[in-house]
């Protein structure tokens, strides 16, 4: 069979059963299984399951659930709730105070918790309440609070930064740490944009005067409630930068160091433990059968022929390597808005990873440029998840195009970080080189 059928064939078959509503490990799996059948004959099946079981269980996928389970054990104890509450009483009065408080305390989460999910149900849930009793806009509202949600893709520790990094040979340290400073501009621009529009048009979030409070009274609950967390910050990415920990053992000692911490506290219950446990074994559940499924879907294309040849048809338009880079991004962009990070991600990987052989791209900056693209991805229509996480959290419901055009503003935004990430690779590789030399 010729690649560009074999190509068709595969992708039409994993096009059709996402269009048949499948969860999305399904049709990977199905679009697996048919193929395995075509290409593999009698041997598929026990193709199919070699794969799937090789794929599950190495070793590099580890840091993955710990690091979900350490942002569920926050979420459910109501650490980070308290380290928001403790953010919210040292901001002075500004416009869109609220939203402020969105930004910068979903900034800090995030640097405790590599789940987006996390983050933006944390924030709606204890923000997002109040700034529509206050009387804010929709979408000064909920927009603030999404976007945020996505910088836990590129603040350590991220779940999603561990799983690109093991899976592309990058290293893992390297990553984490280069998404600091890109989370940070992030955090800037949307702060800006925020303070901007809210002195142009104030009735979008009306002023109000803050509970007068002591300096004491003010600095005292970031000292008692924020503080401590981020000593889970410094064991995670402290370990790995000093060379004490992997990514693994790092993981391991920031679910170790947050239980401690949740149990001192007496905040620890067996109630919010196995809330915590079970919503981890569930996404990590969900994303490992994510995995093992895309995997061998990438196996079948490349075993098909379907790999090489797409790889050869881009050789022969003789890119330049920023060429290369911006029609990853466009790739990445559309089928973020109908497809999960996880799975695009591995869907798209085996045929990137050739494409950059040769041509002089840094794989770090490479790699925050795919983090950035997925981030954007998860507040694009239809489907971005976090929109989705957003209409969960709030009462009642909001309408999901008032949710999109909550998030666009923050797309644009994203957009002209991302461009300037593209334009100045110093920006992501810089810290890298001062930290790990």
């Amino acid at each position: 069979m010729e690649w560009y059928l074999a190509l068709g064939f595969l992708l039409g078959l994993l096009c059709l059963c996402l269009l048949l509503s499948l969860p999305v490990a399904f049709a990977f799996m199905a679009a697996s299984l048919a193929g395995a059948a075509v290409f593999f004959g009698g041997e598929g099946m026990s193709q199919l399951a070699r794969n799937a079981l090789v794929a599950s269980t190495t070793h590099t996928l580890a840091p993955v659930p710990l690091f979900l389970m350490m942002g569920s054990l926050l979420f459910h104890t109501q650490l980070a709730g308290r380290a928001i509450d403790a953010v919210d009483r040292l901001i002075a009065r500004v416009p869109g105070r609220l939203s402020v408080v969105a930004i910068a305390g979903g900034t800090i989460f995030s640097s405790f918790s590599g789940s987006t999910i996390a983050t933006t149900a944390i924030l709606g849930k204890t923000l997002l309440p109040e700034m529509r009793a206050r009387g804010y806009q929709r979408g000064i509202a909920m927009g603030p609070i999404m976007a945020t949600g996505g910088i836990a893709m590129l603040i350590p520790p991220s779940a999603l930064a561990v799983l690109l990094g093991s899976l592309a040979g990058i290293s893992v340290s390297g990553l984490l740490i280069a998404g600091i400073v890109p989370g940070i501009i992030m955090s800037t621009l949307f702060v800006g944009y925020v303070v901007t529009r809210c002195t142009l048009s104030p009735e979008l979030a009306p002023a109000y005067e803050p509970e007068s409070l002591s300096a004491a009274d003010k600095w005292k609950p970031f000292v008692v409630d924020v503080m401590p967390l981020m000593g889970i910050f410094f064991v995670v990415v402290g370990s790995i930068v000093a060379g004490w920990a992997s990514p693994t053992e790092s993981a391991a000692l920031g679910c170790v160091f947050s239980a401690l911490l949740a149990f001192f506290k007496r905040v620890l219950s067996w109630s919010n433990l196995r809330e915590t446990l079970l919503e981890t074994a569930k996404v990590s559940c969900m994303i490992l059968f994510v995995i093992a499924a895309s995997t061998t879907f990438s196996q079948i294309l490349a075993f098909s022929g379907a790999t090489d040849g797409l790889l050869q048809l881009f050789e022969g338009l003789d890119l330049t390597p920023l060429a290369t880079v911006l029609c990853m991004v466009g790739v990445l962009l559309l089928l973020g808005a109908f497809m999960d990070q996880v799975s695009m991600l591995l869907l798209t990987l085996p045929f990137f990873l050739p494409l950059t052989l040769g041509q002089d791209i840094p794989s770090l900056w490479l790699g925050v440029v795919i983090l950035i693209t997925m981030e954007i991805s998860l507040l694009t229509p239809p489907f971005g998840l976090l929109l989705f996480v957003m209409r969960g959290v709030t009462q009642p419901p909001q309408p999901l195009g008032a949710i999109y055009s909550a998030a666009m503003p923050f797309v644009v935004l994203e957009l002209l970080a991302l461009t300037a990430i593209i334009a100045l690779p110093a920006l992501v590789l810089w810290l890298p080189d001062l930290v790990l030399g």
